[in-house]
C-alpha cells in the first residue's frame, strides 16, 4: 500500500537502458509486391507528395514514403514514360529532381479527393497484429531492480513495490485509489518506466482500404539505436513502450477509430495507441461518461485481451488488447463500481496519506529540488503550527508550499528562503480556500 507520495518536482529517474526485443524486426523490402500494397496506391501517395512539395529527387520520395528507392524506381521510370512525372534536373548519380506535368497534376488532384494522406506508405493490418502478438508487454518480467529504477526519487513505503511488483507483471487491470494528492498519477505513469524493451510500431496502418494513422507523438517516445538501422523498415518506428494517459476529457469516442470527414483519414483510437505498453485512465469516474458504462466498455478487453472496432465504412475488425490497463480514482471502487465489475480489475491498491516521517522527507527532497536552504526548526513550525492535529497530509503539500516560496521570492526579487514568515504567507495562501478542514 502506498502511505506518500509524489507528485513532486523532483528530477525524472535515470531512464533504464532501453534495448529492442529480438522477437520483432521488421525487415526492409525487397520488392514492391513485400508491402502488400498496389501498384496505383503507391502512385497515387507519389504523386500527391510531389504535389504537395512541387518537385523532389527519388531519394527525397523514398525517404517520406519509408521505402528503399530501389524497389519502386522502375515505377518512376514508368510513371516518366506514361507523362505523369517529368525530370526537372539531375540529382546525383542515378537520381533525378521529379515534376508533376499536367497529367500528373490531374492525377494527384483526383487521388486527394480519395484521401489526402501524404505520409509514410502504410503497413498491412495483419503485419500489425503480428508485431503485436510478439512485443507482447507480458513478454517483459520487471523485477525489483527495474521497479526500484523506474520509482526512484519518489518516497514510497518499503512494501509497496512488493505490492505493485505483481500487477504490473500481470499485464491486466490495476485500480489505485486515495485521497487526492498523494501521487497516484505520478506512479501510474511511471509503471511504464519498468519495462526497458523497446518495440515497433507502424505510423499508419491500413485496412480494408482505410488508412488508420497510429504514430501520435503525444505518446510515442522514439528511441535511437545505431544498429540494423539501415535495415529495418522505415515505415515503422522504434519507441518506448507507449504510455497512453488521458483524464476526465476522455469520451467513449476517443475509444473508437476515428474519421476525418475532409481528409478521409483515420485515427487510431486510443487503446490501439496503448498497445504493447501501458494505458492510464486518470480521474477514473469524472469522465462525462459513466465510471459503469467505461468499464463495460472494458470488459471485453480485460477478460478476453481483443477489442472490436468499427471502420467508417461500417465494417468491425477485432484488434487484440495489449496494454497494461490502469484506473486512477479519489473514490473508493467499491462505492462507484459493482462487485461483478470490480472483480474484472485483478489488482487495487489504495494509496495513503504519507506518515509524517515521509512527508518531512518529501519536504527535504523538495527544499533541494528548489534549491531553498532546509531549516529544521521551520519544518517543525509548520508542522505543529498548521498540519498536526490540523489537517491530514498529503504528498503533494510539500511541492505546493516551496513552490509558493519561489513565487514569493520571485516577487520580492530575492532568493527562496525558508522562514516562518514566509511559511505563514505560503500556508494563507494556499489553505485559505480549505480552512474548513481545520480543527482547531
Amino acid at each position: 500500500m502506498v502511505r506518500t507520495l509524489s507528485e513532486i518536482l523532483t528530477p525524472r529517474p535515470e531512464e533504464a537502458d532501453i534495448h529492442v526485443s529480438d522477437q520483432f524486426f521488421p525487415k526492409s523490402p525487397q520488392i514492391l509486391e513485400q508491402t502488400g500494397l498496389n501498384q496505383i496506391f503507391v502512385e497515387d501517395l507519389i504523386c500527391k507528395i510531389i504535389l504537395s512539395c512541387g518537385s523532389l529527387t527519388g531519394r527525397q520520395i523514398a525517404k517520406r514514403i519509408g521505402l528503399p528507392l530501389r524497389i519502386f524506381s522502375d515505377l518512376l521510370y514508368d510513371l516518366k514514360q506514361r507523362l505523369i512525372l517529368a525530370y526537372q534536373s539531375t540529382s546525383g548519380v542515378n537520381d533525378f529532381d521529379y515534376i508533376l506535368t499536367e497529367t500528373g497534376r490531374q492525377k494527384a488532384l483526383l487521388a486527394r479527393e480519395q484521401s489526402n494522406y501524404i505520409g509514410t506508405a502504410p503497413v498491412q493490418f495483419n503485419e500489425y497484429l503480428n508485431s503485436i502478438e510478439t512485443q507482447s508487454i507480458r513478454n517483459e518480467r520487471p523485477g525489483p531492480k527495474q521497479l526500484k529504477s523506474a520509482f526512484a526519487g519518489l518516497v514510497l513505503p518499503d512494501d509497496f513495490l512488493a505490492a505493485l511488483g505483481p500487477a504490473v507483471n500481470s499485464g491486466r487491470g490495476l485500480f489505485l485509489y486515495g485521497d487526492p494528492g498523494n501521487g497516484k498519477t505520478e506512479v501510474a505513469i511511471r509503471i511504464a518506466k519498468c519495462f526497458t524493451d523497446a518495440v515497433y510500431i507502424p505510423k499508419t496502418i491500413i485496412v480494408e482500404g482505410q488508412l488508420i494513422q497510429l504514430y501520435d507523438p503525444q505518446f510515442h517516445n522514439p528511441v535511437e539505436t545505431d544498429n540494423e538501422k539501415e535495415k529495418s523498415d522505415q515505415r515503422w518506428l522504434r519507441i518506448e513502450r507507449p504510455a497512453v494517459v488521458v483524464g476526465g476529457e476522455m469520451d467513449m469516442d476517443s475509444l473508437e477509430i476515428g474519421y476525418n470527414a475532409q481528409t478521409k483519414i483515420c485515427e487510431a483510437s486510443l487503446q490501439l495507441k496503448g498497445n504493447s505498453g501501458i494505458f492510464v485512465l486518470d480521474d477514473f469516474g469524472r469522465q462525462r461518461a459513466g465510471p459503469e458504462q467505461l468499464l463495460n466498455r472494458w470488459i471485453l478487453p480485460l477478460e478476453k485481451r481483443i477489442d472490436y472496432l468499427t471502420l467508417p465504412s461500417g465494417n468491425k475488425i477485432m484488434v487484440p488488447f495489449n496494454a497494461l490497463l490502469v484506473f486512477c480514482s479519489n473514490l473508493d471502487p467499491g462505492q462507484i463500481l459493482e462487485e461483478a465489475l470490480l472483480r474484472r480489475i485483478p489488482y487495487k491498491i489504495r494509496m495513503l496519506d504519507p506518515s509524517e516521517e515521509d512527508f518531512i522527507t518529501i519536504f527535504q527532497d523538495s527544499a533541494e529540488h528548489f534549491n531553498i536552504p532546509y531549516d529544521k526548526n521551520c519544518v517543525d513550525y509548520l508542522m505543529e503550527k498548521y498540519f498536526r492535529e490540523i489537517r491530514p497530509l498529503r504528498g503533494c503539500h510539500p511541492r505546493d508550499i516551496l513552490q509558493q516560496l519561489v513565487n514569493i521570492a520571485i516577487y520580492e526579487n530575492r532568493p527562496p528562503r525558508m522562514t516562518k514568515e514566509d511559511l505563514d504567507k505560503s500556508i494563507d495562501l494556499y489553505f485559505t480556500a480549505t480552512r474548513s478542514e481545520e480543527r482547531i
